[in-house]
Order: C-alpha cells, then sequence, then structure tokens
C-alpha cells in the first residue's frame, strides 16, 4: 500500500517535479566533496523559484513519498569546540553526529571536515540505530582517525551529546551531473532541557555543486533569493536553546529563521563560556525523547546511499 506522508502537505512544492527512484539516484555518483551553499526562504520565494528548479531537476521519489525525516544527534565536547571553532570561522572546523533516516530505518556516524577552499568533506559509517545513547567506542575512533587524516594533528575532544534535531526533507538531483539539492522544513531543536519548533512557513536550502555555482544556485538568485551566509543548522539550534553565549556571526540567519538567541541555561552552575562549560545533563535522551512524543514525532533519517535500496523496498 502506497501512502503520502499525512503530518506535511508538500504538494505544491514538488507535484511539478519528474520523480526519480531510489536506484535510479544511486546510478548517479554523488559529490562527498563539494561547495554547500544554503538559502532561508520564505513559501512565496520558493515559489519564484520552482518552475526553472523542475526544468533542471528531479526529486526523489520512494512509493509516492517526497518528504522524508531526518533525525540528527550532535556531539561537542564540554567547551563546545566544534561549535566554537566554526563561530570563529576557523578552517580546520568538525562536526561529528549520529543521523537516522526514518523511513528507511538506518542509521550511520557522519564526520564532516573542510578540504581544499573550504570544500566540505564528510565521511561516514554504519551504526547501531539502538545505541545512540553516546559514541561507541568505534565511533570515537573513526572520529579521531578522520580528524588527524584530515588535518596532520590529533584530535583532542572528549565528546557528549548535545543537540538533537529534526526536520522534513525534499532531495532534488539534477537531470545531468551530480549536482544535488536539499530543502528542509519542519524543523526541531531539542536539548537537554529545551526545545523549539521553528515552523512550516520557512525553508532552509542547500544546494551542493563542485564549485558552488551550480544551476540551484542560478534559479534562486534568478528568483532573488539571497545567498544566506552562516546557516549552521547545529550552531543555530545550539544558540536558539541557550547552549551557548556567542552568536553573533549566526545573527542574519537566526533573524530569518525567526528565531533568537538565549542565554546559557543555569543549570551547569557556571556562565557558559568555551572556558568552563560543564558537561550536558545525563538526561538529554529522556527529556529529548519526551519533547518527541509530545509533537507526534516519529522514530528518527533519508535515503541517498545505494544500500537503502532493499530497506526501502522491504516496506
Amino acid at each position: 500500500m502506497t501512502h503520502r506522508d499525512p503530518s506535511l502537505n508538500l504538494d505544491w512544492l514538488t507535484q511539478n517535479f519528474d520523480p526519480i527512484s531510489l536506484e535510479e539516484l544511486n546510478s548517479k555518483a554523488e559529490m562527498l566533496s563539494r561547495i554547500d551553499n544554503k538559502y532561508v526562504v520564505k513559501a512565496d520565494e520558493l515559489h519564484r523559484a520552482l518552475p526553472e528548479l523542475a526544468e533542471g531537476f528531479d526529486v526523489l521519489d520512494i512509493k509516492q513519498q517526497r518528504a522524508f525525516t531526518y533525525d540528527t544527534r550532535y556531539f561537542d565536547d564540554a567547551q563546545r569546540s566544534a561549535y566554537y571553532e566554526h563561530h570563529q570561522g576557523l578552517r580546520k572546523g568538525f562536526k561529528v553526529r549520529i543521523r537516522r533516516y526514518v523511513e528507511a530505518r538506518l542509521c550511520f556516524l557522519e564526520v564532516k571536515v573542510k578540504g581544499k577552499r573550504g570544500m566540505t568533506e564528510k565521511y561516514r559509517i554504519p551504526y547501531d540505530e539502538d545505541d545512540i545513547s553516546n559514541l561507541s567506542d568505534d565511533a570515537r575512533g573513526f572520529a579521531r582517525e578522520t580528524y588527524t587524516n584530515q588535518y596532520g594533528k590529533p584530535f583532542r575532544y572528549d565528546l557528549n551529546r548535545v543537540l538533537d534535531i529534526r526536520y522534513k526533507r525534499i532531495t532534488l538531483v539534477a537531470k545531468s551531473g551530480g549536482e544535488r539539492m536539499t530543502i528542509d522544513t519542519e524543523l526541531k531543536f531539542l536539548s537537554a532541557a529545551k526545545s523549539h519548533f521553528v515552523g512550516d512557513s520557512v525553508f532552509i536550502i542547500e544546494t551542493k555543486s563542485k564549485l558552488g555555482r551550480g544551476y540551484g544556485d542560478k534559479c534562486l538568485r534568478s528568483a532573488k533569493v539571497r545567498l544566506t551566509k552562516r546557516c549552521s543548522k547545529y550552531c543555530i539550534g545550539m544558540a536558539t536553546l541557550g547552549e551557548v553565549t556567542r552568536y553573533n556571526r549566526f545573527l542574519p540567519a537566526m533573524k530569518k529563521l525567526g528565531v533568537s538567541g538565549q542565554k546559557a541555561p543555569s543549570r551547569w552552575g557556571l556562565a557558559a563560556t568555551p572556558a568552563n562549560l560543564a558537561a550536558p545533563s545525563p538526561d538529554l535522551g529522556r527529556n529529548c525523547a519526551r519533547a518527541l512524543a509530545q509533537n507526534n514525532a516519529a522514530p528518527i533519517s533519508v535515503p541517498l546511499m545505494a544500500n537503502l535500496t532493499e530497506n526501502m523496498k522491504a516496506g
């Protein structure tokens, strides 16, 4: 039996795109080394760009479903080094996360680092979705090895979970070439003590192309949609939930999303600065699960890898 997601009607967005199956998508080479551009747009702005986008992109369609759930758990150390290195614009930054693909019921550990010319490079391995409360020893070893191989220096960060993010994603695939575009909405941030729902009237669009000047970027410029710099979901979520004290670099993106920063929570007993942040609450998992349940959330991501095919068929 086929069905569409009843909780999010995005037919107005996807109906004019030709479908591409998971098998067809997997036959096209995905760029793991690419330049990403992000745009925060309202529904009316996205509407203007759709006709031209539909000429150059297909939409991922699996059993007549075109919007898929991503749940991502981010890890950082007590000093919030991953966050503050990103905030300071350091070239040798990193992100470590566990991403679960809800509909496919698959899970991956992902480590993101920077390569030449600021290109994002992502490395990932399968991960046990029943054991995501913290990083396993193998996961920590993979993060250390990836970081050291990339930057030639030791990885000295003691990582713990700090933030969960959930959203719906639509994936567009270029009719020719390896370019991709993702459209995210219904964004939710969850930490140990707080949660925040951004809403479904604003979208984060990310273009992924070899040089950062792809067809998708051209279409958005034609629709007078401007690039949104420093639009990291992780960093914006940390600022929105009061997990950090400095976030001025992300204020323009936060304003477009309609969110604002909060003071760091007093549960740590110290001012939340890079030098003296305490470890995150051990109740993070329980609090996040409770908040997800209150929002009628499903279990945890979206299929872009070849070994997802059989799982999606099995449903």
